[in-house]
């Protein structure tokens, strides 16, 4: 099959994602929060970012080579944490850290994915980051950090703009459970997605594997239950302080929105700032993220590396992310249409999209290097 012209965008491999996985795996995938303002939002101000093509530059290929915390990346996007991400397709962390491995671009684990940090890093030891939330217990932030650590892990990423779960109302009405109720409507739709179904029956269905271990053991098959008592940290300053004096490596503060926040991570010791809104699925009221990343990469002014995410479905919109103060993006909904659509092989496609994309838009307004990009015209 030839993939670069039948699936040729991240649109054309979530049509597709759509038409492979049960609805109840789209609606998580897809969807945000409250009326999905957010998730309009973030597309609508993206749009709206235009840059002004230079022209007769030559012939020349960009470098998109970037460096990270003294590691070289080929390009400067990697694959952002997707919790139940194993929902979407049997195995994708592991199709995501083969592919991170490959084409040498940082992977995030999410805390509340369906494999342990032990395997992804065993897999792509050099690009793999792992994303905590705010475990309620003391005990079990420990044995996470500590985890990490033996993994080889060398960057962290606490997510902090998760303070309570936000309701999500089109996975409340699509009946979303991990592991999924087999009841008739279930059943269905597992069954008109046969190529999913066939997959998940030889993998084994989703598990939340970083935490079951801190699972009462005869309450296993009540995990998506359970994760909400892990995951209320609820936290705060001094909880980020804990986990900077715990962890001597890469520290990554995700989820600012807000200058002040970004000069106060510093302040605690991160190592670098993303500034995201979840994608829209935690507060629909927020701003949309690229409003809010030229402010907060004036307050960062350099100090950290700024990191960016929240809407990103192509190449265009990493250019657009980095000519606004980004010096790195991550994307998630976008790897996941790519492996939902296409199985292990879709993470690699991907890849080359959002690199081929990137490289012909800078060619476009005649960028020859990720430096040219600091000076748009929006």
């Amino acid at each position: 099959m030839d993939l670069a012209n039948k699936y040729p965008s991240i649109w054309h491999l979530a049509d597709r994602a759509k038409k492979r996985i049960p609805f109840f795996a789209w609606e998580y995938l897809d969807s945000g929060t409250g009326m999905e303002r957010l998730v309009d939002r973030n597309r609508a101000a993206l749009d709206a970012v235009h840059l002004t093509p230079r022209v007769l530059g030559g012939r020349f290929t960009p470098d998109l080579t970037t460096t990270l915390f003294g590691q070289e990346f080929s390009a400067p996007f990697g694959a952002a944490p997707v919790g139940m991400s194993g929902l979407m397709w049997p195995g994708a962390e592991k199709s995501l850290a083969r592919m991170a491995a490959e084409k040498s671009i940082p992977y995030g684990l999410s805390m509340v994915a369906n494999e342990d940090p032990e395997t992804v890093a065993g897999i792509a030891p050099d690009q793999t980051w792992m994303q905590i939330y705010a475990p309620k217990e003391p005990e079990v932030l420990d044995d996470l950090i500590q985890r990490s650590k033996a993994a080889g892990v060398k960057t962290l990423i606490v997510t902090v703009d998760v303070p309570v779960g936000s309701r999500r109302e089109r996975q409340l009405a699509a009946g979303l459970t991990v592991p999924p109720k087999m009841n008739a409507q279930t059943l269905w739709r597992v069954a008109v997605r046969p190529e999913w179904a066939l997959a998940t029956l030889a993998y084994g269905q989703p598990r939340f594997r970083t935490l079951e271990r801190y699972f009462p053991q005869d309450q296993m098959r009540e995990g998506a239950k359970l994760i909400g008592n892990i995951v209320d940290g609820r936290p705060d300053w001094a909880y980020f302080d804990r986990i900077r004096a715990a962890w001597d490596g890469n520290l990554i503060l995700k989820g600012i929105m807000d200058p002040q926040d970004a000069k106060d991570a510093i302040a605690h010791g991160a190592d670098a700032v993303w500034v995201s809104n979840h994608g829209g699925r935690q507060f629909d009221g927020s701003p949309a993220a690229i409003d809010a990343l030229p402010a907060i990469a004036d307050a960062v002014a350099g100090r950290v590396p700024v990191m960016f995410d929240s809407g990103i479905r192509g190449g265009l919109d990493i250019l657009r992310a980095l000519s606004l103060g980004a010096d790195f993006c991550f994307l998630g909904r976008a790897f996941l249409y790519a492996i939902a659509a296409l199985g292990d092989k879709g993470a690699t496609h991907a890849y080359d999209i959002l690199r081929g994309d990137l490289e012909n838009n800078m060619v476009q307004i005649g960028a020859k290097s990720l430096a040219d990009l600091r000076s748009p015209q929006a």
